[in-house]
């Protein structure tokens, strides 16, 4: 996909909240509970997803996304519940990809049997499959790309046709990506999801979450969301809007050194597999290279049985064995025991998920180093066998 030559200038200038008494470089911080509501216009509140700082940042991910609308939630679980619960209600079907967020999936299996909503979960997101779960009652079809941790990659044009011949509302999780990599809207997504807490924020400090949108869906989701308090404190949107400011500096870097990652794991001995849009061998190359301007800094990969994996992690020296992803350090994790734990074996199994299977987070770190840390873990690995 063509680059975007403007992301840098969007990242630090869209939506940026001006220092009107005191003509400062960065945004202030509008901590107060309490505003005037005698003026004309909306009642001001941090639960109602309004501070001068949630609405600054709010269109911020509006333009990184070219939708009319953004918002900003306390986590990307927030984001998520509020989107379905905004569109669905009892008796709705939905059609949701299965390699999925654990968490995304766990609140699924969770909350929809309580709801009454009903759900269709499809292995391949290609017409047939799609088709085949299409029923009188479903009003949203959900996925991701890449997803999480299996990297697989969605026709947007293919499901994007699909909700509009059907009278569906789209949703994609473009955390993965980040809006640097791939803009879902771009090819006729109506909503766009992000856990904010990875690339956006960026430095592993903040838990957050955003939605973007048109205005119109917006305001459906807003009317929902001000009801469960799922909002964003204002001195956390000012650290995550200060994040984005170097999104773009730090995804160019992290997806080049994944890629180069990506290519000596391929070729290593010890490695079983690797997932990763940017190899050539990855199933959906073509449609990742459509879609995506750079193929992003997440992967993942399996070690052979003759590698023991919880000695391969602790013998690694920088890259950290941690939960959530895309800081700027390098995390790696095992899905089947952090991620998606909550998931049944069966359930970890349906998704793809061995237990062998390394989700890893390629950080800003000099690629060369990384690669020499793998390399030395899996030696280690290798000869306590």
């Amino acid at each position: 996909m063509k680059e975007k030559h403007n992301y840098n200038y969007l990242c630090v200038h869209a939506g940026q909240l001006k220092d009107d008494v005191y003509g400062g470089a960065t945004a202030p911080i509008y901590t107060s509970t309490a505003y005037d509501y005698r003026g004309e216009g909306t009642n001001l509140y941090p639960r109602y997803f309004n501070t001068p700082n949630q609405i600054a940042l709010g269109k911020k991910m509006a333009a990184l996304e070219n939708t009319e609308a953004g918002m900003i939630f306390g986590s990307g679980m927030a984001a998520i519940s509020a989107v379905f619960l905004a569109f669905l209600k009892t008796g709705d079907h939905v059609i949701i990809q299965r390699a999925i967020y654990g968490g995304t999936a766990h609140f699924i299996s969770a909350e929809f049997k309580n709801l009454g909503i009903e759900y269709t979960m499809i292995e391949h997101v290609d017409q047939q499959s799609l088709d085949a779960s299409k029923q009188p009652n479903t009003k949203m079809i959900y996925m991701e790309t890449p997803s999480n941790p299996l990297l697989e990659v969605t026709d947007m044009d293919l499901v994007s046709a699909f909700a509009k011949a059907n009278s569906l509302t789209s949703v994609i999780d473009n955390t993965f990506a980040s809006p640097i990599n791939q803009n879902p809207a771009d090819f006729g997504i109506d909503i766009i999801i992000h856990s904010a807490t990875k690339y956006l924020g960026g430095h592993s400090d903040i838990c957050a979450g955003t939605v973007s949108c048109s205005q119109v869906n917006m305001d459906r989701i807003w009317n929902t969301a001000k009801n469960y308090g799922g909002s964003l404190s204002d001195q956390t949107v000012w650290l995550l809007e200060r994040s984005i400011k170097t999104l773009a500096l730090r995804v160019k870097k992290q997806s080049k050194n994944a890629k180069k990652i990506a290519k000596f794991l391929e070729k290593h001995p010890d490695i079983k597999t690797v997932n990763y849009p940017g190899l050539k061998s990855h199933p959906q190359y073509q449609l990742a290279k459509k879609q995506m301007r750079a193929f992003g800094g997440m992967m993942s990969f399996e070690l052979k049985n003759h590698i023991n994996q919880t000695e391969f992690l602790e013998n690694l020296n920088i890259i950290f064995p941690a939960l959530s992803l895309a800081g700027v350090e390098s995390t790696i994790l095992a899905p089947s025991t952090t991620s998606h734990s909550l998931l049944t074996p069966q359930e970890r199994s349906e998704q793809g998920i061995s237990d062998k299977l390394l989700r890893f987070s390629v950080g800003i770190e000099e690629v060369d180093i990384l690669i020499e840390d793998l390399e030395g873990a899996m030696e280690k690995s290798r000869k306590k066998k």
